[in-house]
């Protein structure tokens, strides 16, 4: 039978390397060598003289006790110290980083292994800190206080994940400046609010810094044009150049949620730009991206660098924004995160998110009926319940959806995203030369909106213009190749093809939204590959019950402007199935 459980105040110390994955797959043998190198010559040696003891390790990270909370607390400062000296001269992207974590707490022993909610605070708290920073409970900094030289930023209590009751944590300043109490920064904006801080520059050539500053300024510009979000001036993001920051006292300092960091490294004629986007409270990666490009050319690269980071940007955003905003109650929405909430249910496309949808829109504009966003939200839910059938009153809906669009300019004039919802209502009136207006309006005003640039290929479309629709369209697929409404785009594009007579290129981007699950798509398919004489294939390409489905799916109220295109797309599945009236009622 076996005994109590052994049970023992300890020290935990949980330590991490930052982005290891990207560490291995850039570099696997190097990056390995270099970590058991840290490992077997800073590392264990260190714990070792503190007298702790290595729990175990796994690949990237380890987990340490001891019995001294001085003790545990010195081993993670000097290794720190120890790895910010490894680092120096070695190229930002390559160097190795720990996050780490500690923790005091009653803890179960259990041979060789210890258990409990103690380790696991300490795991939480490794990875809330900073690449190369510790954080520590309340219980460490109560114990450390002016016996270790360091001092510590009070961050407040934070909840951690599968904890039933926030911990009270502390940042160690390594530094040793001490801080009495926690810092007053500026308070959060109603928007969502980034920071983007200089482009660090990797090389000697002056040239290098200069197209790491240009960089930096052509995306504050571009940002800026995001009218959802707010975007600090670069006079003020440039205060930070050159320094070594920390993104959740940076959040606080300026009041914002986001902040977007960079570097550029330049390598004979290539040059690397990574960007990551950092939730500031948490410190928490949630987009990053690298490009390897030609310097042959500089001023296309900075367009091109630009294009690519402000196109990712508002989607990453988004996507945590609409995160925070579920976590709250209806009582407690403002109207800016009706709109954000409204946006979660359009993007789901079903009958039912549509009616949540409709109702936050109206929400949003009633909680502040200066709000243009509402009414950018309340027109494109009109028309896009209009098309997919989910309106009772779809002409009215739709007269509806223009004027709210109509609304939101007049509210705000520089908004790209009011011009982009009046070109889709335009368009599904048949008013084909007000929506081509509107939908240039929409890119004048933010050439990096991939919407933007989906909408006016479908305006072209439908204005008789199939061939000038594919380059818009190829770029909206460019700058968001991982939208959730790639399918329609890439449906969208098959079309442009088709009515161009590309019937293969047709052909191939039918094929990719089918494979998407895209129903409509699958009429162009068949329709192009019986416009090749492949009538076989066009036929397996469009059965039955896909048929029954585009049917239900295809959109109401979308209308050619010449006839004859609305025919020719109508004769080609016709064809698919010999002369039969199979495709009559597809599109």
């Amino acid at each position: 039978m076996a005994g109590p459980m052994e049970r023992r105040l300890t020290a935990i110390l949980a330590a991490d390397v930052v982005g290891y994955s990207r560490l291995v797959e850039a570099d696997e043998e190097a990056t390995l060598a270099r970590f058991a190198d840290h490992l077997h010559g800073l590392i264990e040696p260190t714990i070792a003289a503190r007298r702790g003891r290595i729990i175990k390790t796994a690949g990237d990270g380890l987990l340490a006790a001891f019995d001294s909370v001085v003790e545990a607390l010195n081993c993670a400062i000097e290794i720190q110290r120890g790895m910010a000296g490894l680092n120096d001269g070695v190229a930002e992207d390559e160097q190795i980083r720990f996050r780490v974590g500690v923790n005091a707490a009653d803890v179960v022993i259990d041979g060789d292994d210890i258990l409990g909610d103690g380790v696991n605070v300490a795991a939480r708290l490794e990875g809330l800190a900073e690449p190369g920073g510790i954080w520590v409970s309340a219980r460490v900094q109560e114990d450390a206080q002016g016996r270790v030289d360091v001092g510590f930023d009070d961050v407040g209590e934070q909840s951690l994940k599968n904890m039933a009751r926030p911990v009270r944590v502390y940042r160690v300043l390594l530094d040793g400046a001490a801080e009495s109490g926690r810092r007053t920064g500026l308070a959060l904006p109603d928007k969502p609010s980034m920071v983007v801080l200089p482009f660090q520059c990797f090389g000697a050539e002056a040239e290098n810094d200069y197209f790491a500053d240009a960089v930096t300024d052509d995306v504050v510009t571009a940002l800026s044009r995001w009218r959802w979000f707010f975007v600090i001036d670069r006079n003020t993001s440039f205060t930070y150049k050159g320094r070594s920051v920390d993104a959740r006292q940076v959040g606080r300092d300026l009041g914002v949620r986001y902040v977007l960091e960079g570097s550029v490294r330049r390598a004979g004629e290539r040059v690397r730009v990574n960007v990551r986007l950092i939730e500031a409270a948490s410190a928490q990666q949630i987009w990053a991206h690298a490009l390897d490009r030609s310097m042959a050319d500089l001023f296309a690269l900075q367009d091109e660098i630009t294009e690519h980071v402000v196109a990712a940007i508002e989607p990453a955003m988004l996507d945590t924004e609409a995160a925070r905003i579920a976590r709250k109650s209806l009582a407690d929405l403002s109207a800016l995160d009706c709109f954000q909430r409204g946006m979660w249910h359009f993007n789901r496309m079903s009958r039912g998110d549509y009616h949540q949808a409709l109702e936050l829109f109206r929400q949003a504009i009633a909680r502040d009926p200066t709000l243009a966003l509402g009414y950018v939200g309340l027109a494109r839910m009109l028309y896009g319940g209009a098309i997919y059938g989910w309106s009772e009153q779809p002409v009215a809906d739709l007269e509806e959806a223009r004027e709210a669009a109509r609304r939101a300019v007049a509210l705000d004039p520089r908004d790209a995203y009011g011009y982009f919802a009046g070109a889709g209502a335009a368009l599904y009136l048949g008013r084909h030369e007000e929506a081509l207006e509107q939908a240039q309006r929409a890119l004048s005003l933010n050439p990096n909106f991939a919407f933007g640039h989906f909408r006016l290929g479908q305006v072209l479309i439908y204005s008789g213009q199939p061939a000038q629709a594919v380059e818009p369209i190829e770029r909206s697929l460019r700058l968001s190749p991982y939208d959730p409404q790639i399918a329609p785009m890439l449906q969208l594009l098959a079309l442009a093809h088709y009515q161009a007579r590309n019937y293969g290129e047709a052909v191939r981007h039918a094929q990719s939204a089918v494979r998407l699950n895209d129903s409509r798509a699958a009429a162009i398919l068949a329709a192009g590959l019986a416009r090749l004489g492949r009538f076989e294939d066009a036929r397996a390409a469009y059965p039955l019950d896909v048929r029954a489905r585009a049917r239900a799916e295809a959109p109401r109220l979308v209308t050619y402007a010449n006839p004859e295109d609305e025919r020719h797309l109508r004769e080609g599945v016709r064809l698919a199935f010999l002369g039969g009236d199979e495709g009559e009622r597809a599109y």
